[in-house]
């Protein structure tokens, strides 16, 4: 099986993704989007999206970080993707799935999922632009408005010759909604050959149980869970395997923030710093509890200079 972390602008950068491959369980991670809109995007941009590329495109623990690129120029797109890879990148996504009013409106995004055609062009003119040993993938959502396409969609991304296709089982219609539709993932995993990656509230290793004994799916992509639940990877990959795995303590998820910070602070600003702190702070209120308290306590610092690290140290763990 494998198990992939998932895109989430704004969110899951360089930092966060060196954090929770260090963690373990995950096989391939994924950039933020690349905009591509009519000509080649420059290096400085790949490279500050994806600064893994300075480093064979790998994380510190070793896991591959593939480019996503978001366009609708079947060339464009394709000239970008032969550029990624000359940069180093050991795969390209194709971002399908963004429900972006602004991203749709501008013909990127989940927009494409109602002409799978289009879709079908894109991913052709990718995957002749790319060395066969280079993996290209689509990331698709269900349809729309509506589920009627879901299964064409699908066929599409197939017939263009994509090595798998990453599956968020929702339409654009139903934005991050719960519940996720997984008899759809079962759906489209039956009608093709290719791997189908599931996608969507699998939060816990309960989810993921459920979510392949539903669709039949055993490789996932995880995105939210894994920013709530750092360990989610490491838990699923353990259960598959039949193993035992402890889920990490307040303690241990308090040095991956700390660990995080001090690792941006030499090319971020200490309000940046602070803001991604607070911000993974709330979402692991979901799980941990302590995060209220401490998110309180960090909310109360105005920096995160060297006279305020102490003050952070606490914040973080002794509030």
């Amino acid at each position: 099986m494998k198990i992939l972390l998932a895109p989430m602008e704004g969110l899951v950068d360089s930092y966060l993704r060196n954090i929770l491959t260090g963690v373990g369980g995950y096989d391939i991670c994924v950039t933020e989007f690349v905009r591509v809109v009519d000509k080649i995007v420059p290096k400085k941009v790949f490279h500050r999206l994806c600064p893994e590329l300075e480093t064979s495109a790998t994380t510190e623990a070793g896991t591959p970080v593939i480019i996503q690129l978001l366009g609708s120029d079947p060339s464009v797109l394709a000239e970008n993707a032969a550029y990624a890879v000359e940069l180093g990148a050991p795969g390209i996504d194709l971002n399908f799935g963004c429900p972006s009013k602004i991203v749709n409106r501008k013909a990127g995004g989940a927009v494409l999922l109602k002409s799978p055609d289009r879709m079908h062009k894109i991913i052709s003119a990718v995957r002749a632009a790319v060395p066969c040993p280079i993996p290209v993938s689509a990331k698709i959502r269900l349809g729309f408005d509506h589920t009627d396409a879901a299964l064409d969609i699908a066929h599409a991304v197939e017939g263009a010759g994509a090595s798998y296709v990453v599956v968020h089982a929702r339409t654009k219609a139903d934005g991050y909604k719960a519940p996720a539709r997984w008899e759809w993932l079962g759906y489209i995993n039956d009608a093709l050959s290719i791997p189908v990656i599931a996608n969507g509230d699998i939060n816990s290793v309960e989810d993921y149980r459920r979510c392949r004994e539903i669709s039949g799916c055993e490789e996932i992509m995880i995105g939210r869970g894994a920013v709530s639940r750092p360990d989610l990877a490491r838990q699923i990959r353990h259960d598959y395997q039949g193993e035992p795995c402890e889920t990490m303590n307040w303690a241990e998820i308090s040095h991956l923030l700390m660990s995080m910070a001090q690792q941006m602070s030499a090319t971020v600003s200490d309000k940046i710093i602070l803001g991604r702190i607070k911000q993974w702070l709330a979402m692991l209120k979901s799980v941990y509890p302590e995060a209220q308290h401490h998110f309180d306590e960090v909310r109360r610092l105005s920096c995160f200079s060297e006279a305020c690290f102490e003050k952070f140290r606490l914040a973080l763990f002794d509030g």
